[in-house]
């Protein structure tokens, strides 16, 4: 909520509408903001704000979570018993991970699309 806040208030004040692609997370529905900020503001900021959601079981469609994927089977995969710990070893990971130039090669295409998401087309 207040990410979206600052997007309205401070980085694109000037726009009639911002358009934002996320995933189903419950805290990215209306819900979320009116608890947190009140019916009549929620309202007064997301009449400039439209979510487009990515379909409920798609989250392999998003890069973020590839890599946090990987990031967990290949680190925090396992018991860590502090956050000290957890910080110190994803901080080491990311900076293996950016000095190798590690990349995500992904391959899905409109055809993929197609075939695997047609279900949840409107027509």
């Amino acid at each position: 909520v207040q990410f979206i806040g600052h997007l309205v208030k401070k980085v694109y004040v000037r726009a009639l509408k911002i358009h934002l692609v996320l995933d189903n997370l419950n805290t990215h529905f209306r819900s979320s903001f009116e608890e947190i900020l009140g019916v009549e503001e929620a309202t007064q900021m997301l009449e400039r704000v439209e979510f487009h959601y990515t379909p409920k079981h798609a989250s392999w469609l998003n890069m973020a979570e590839i890599e946090i994927g990987i990031m967990d089977r290949q680190c925090t995969g396992c018991r860590i018993p502090n956050e000290q710990t957890l910080r110190s070893e994803v901080a080491a990971w990311t900076d293996r991970r950016n000095q190798a130039k590690s990349t995500i090669d992904w391959k899905f295409t409109r055809q993929d699309a197609d075939q695997k998401l047609s279900r949840h087309y409107v027509s």
